[in-house]
């Protein structure tokens, strides 16, 4: 069975209660219990985790690359500042999703570098939880029998 994994970074654990303008009201729970429903049915093992520490999601994406199909990965704000992540993205060869729930390219200056997006196979971004049902969907239809996916190139 191919395996889908989800990592979300910094913060989003507060979903639901933080800014709720920008973000939505929809919890990380909901999230994951959404994603996981659709994978599942769709006959993928998925698995959903959150740190709010970049060394702990480093360390989560290389102890998984290889029971890994495919990563989906919304890294928070370690989007725009971890080099760190970018790098174990592209090391590790897994194909990843990146995900945001906002539209971080029309947000705040600092918020349009984007060290990670170009290390992903796709970037799904600007509405709200919807962005991950796309990711999701987009991650199914990667690893259907019928799909080739490319991993990444080491850098």
């Amino acid at each position: 069975m191919k395996t889908i994994r989800i990592v979300h970074g910094p913060n989003l654990n507060l979903l639901g209660e933080r800014e709720p303008g920008i973000y939505g009201t929809t919890t990380l729970a909901d999230i994951d219990a959404a994603l996981r429903t659709h994978a599942t049915d769709a006959g993928f093992a998925f698995d959903a985790m959150q740190s709010n520490h970049e060394g702990q999601i480093i360390d989560y994406l290389h102890e998984h690359r290889h029971a890994t199909d495919i990563y989906l990965i919304n890294p928070g704000g370690l989007t725009h500042t971890s080099v760190a992540l970018r790098d174990c993205i592209a090391a590790i060869r897994v194909p990843t999703i990146e995900v945001h729930l906002s539209d971080v390219d029309n947000r705040e200056a600092f918020r349009r570098v984007n060290l990670i997006r170009d290390v992903c196979v796709a970037s799904f971004a600007g509405r709200g939880a919807g962005s991950y049902d796309d990711a999701l969907a987009h991650a199914i239809a990667l690893l259907a029998p019928d799909a080739t996916t490319r991993r990444p190139e080491p850098i």
